[in-house]
């Protein structure tokens, strides 16, 4: 027998050499979450399973090392790693980079390691305790187009060669509806990574498209979010931020989810939670308060979802007295004056088309937070100056 029938091939295919294992290296990251005065977490996509850390340390040395841990057992034999670095110095510089080591396998209770890789050092720089100025800019109904990030970050988010934003909002609506880990890499991680994340945080908010798709139910892994909700308060300088869910514009029994949604309950959920939170000291104590939520319970339309969270954080925000609500959604870019259903503006951003996308900007200081709408073109297409409330 011919060498080309002993190996099972027909005369004039050429032979196809066997596929080489991929080496580990970085899927993504690595990428900020939850930059505090003295705290920050880090997440980072390995390509296969390892044991990680943060090599970091204030100025220009990397002398700590931090690791993940649950239960006594430091985290290993995973991909996706989130690891919060504490007890930081309030306003400085702090350099890190992220390591890994490949987890071949276990030999009873033995470990095996295998290849270590590591990053580049990045930079980031802790917010200052009293912190009275801060500049952030809010993106939301990307709808997976990825290009939509570096096209309007960095032409409408530098000043000279300097990034103007200290952090960075994706509005909800960042995908069409959620399928696998690459989508989630290539339209949303990996921009953000290749344009600001790696020294810059984001936070993502839920849109109603983020709860669509087989994917949707892991989206909360590859984030760092406050005891793993989508509904949570941070101060940011003199702003107290409320970010809430607005969940599906359908009703729970819409056909497309399959019985498998219970936003109505989720909602009133919030509401409970929203009530103690504009009753807290930070809340009270802050100069300014900012709402962000994909979908405005105003000026949506008369879908279910608006409808209802007009109805059940509606009177909670008038009784707060916010100085402002950020949102998207409705793909229209808006500005809404106080009126007699709502005593706050609301600002709604634009959608995913060449012409309709928007970046929203607030540099908020102790007197004033200045708001500017901007058209993808430049034009600026909505703006608030709103001066610090006599809250007596």
């Amino acid at each position: 027998m011919s060498q080309i029938g002993a190996l099972g091939l027909l005369p004039g295919i050429p032979a196809v050499a066997a596929p080489t294992e991929e080496k580990n290296h970085f899927v993504v990251g690595p990428y900020l979450q939850n930059l505090g005065n003295r705290e920050v977490t880090i997440l980072w996509i390995t390509h296969k399973n390892c044991f990680s850390w943060v090599e970091y340390g204030a100025g220009t040395y990397t002398s700590k090392r931090e690791f993940g841990y649950h239960n006594g057992l430091i985290q290993a034999n995973n991909r996706i790693n989130k690891i919060t670095l504490t007890g930081l110095k309030p306003g400085t510089e702090h350099k890190y980079k992220i390591v890994s080591t490949e987890v071949l396998g276990y030999k009873g209770s033995k470990v095996e390691f295998g290849e270590t890789i590591s990053s580049p050092l990045y930079g980031f720089k802790t917010p200052a305790e009293n912190e009275e100025e801060f500049r952030m800019v809010v993106l939301n109904d990307i709808h997976d187009r990825p290009q939509t990030i570096p096209h309007l970050l960095y032409r409408h988010g530098y000043t000279g060669n300097r990034r103007d934003y200290d952090f960075v909002v994706f509005n909800g609506d960042c995908f069409d509806w959620v399928s696998d880990e690459n989508q989630m890499v290539d339209h949303l991680l990996k921009p953000a990574v290749d344009v600001f994340a790696t020294e810059v945080p984001f936070i993502l908010t839920q849109g109603n498209h983020e709860c669509r798709g087989s994917f949707s139910r892991q989206i909360p892994a590859y984030f760092a979010y406050p005891e793993g909700k989508y509904y949570y308060a941070f101060t940011r300088g003199p702003v107290r931020f409320v970010v809430l869910d607005s969940g599906e514009d359908k009703t729970d029994d819409s056909v497309e989810y399959g019985g498998l949604s219970a936003f109505d309950r989720y909602r009133e959920t919030q509401a409970r939670w929203l009530e103690k939170e504009i009753e807290s000291p930070e809340f009270k104590k802050a100069p300014f308060r900012v709402v962000l939520i994909h979908i405005s319970p105003y000026h949506s339309g008369d879908w279910h979802g608006p409808m209802h969270g007009q109805q059940v954080f509606g009177p909670l925000l008038n009784r707060a007295k916010i100085d402002l609500q950020i949102s998207g959604h409705t793909h229209r870019y808006m500005t809404h004056d106080p009126d007699a259903t709502h005593n706050y503006p609301i600002v709604i951003g634009g959608g995913p088309l060449e012409g309709k996308r928007t970046i929203i900007k607030l540099h908020a200081t102790a007197k004033a937070l200045d708001l500017k709408m901007i058209r993808d073109d430049g034009e600026v297409v909505g703006k608030y100056t709103l001066p610090k409330k006599n809250r007596t």
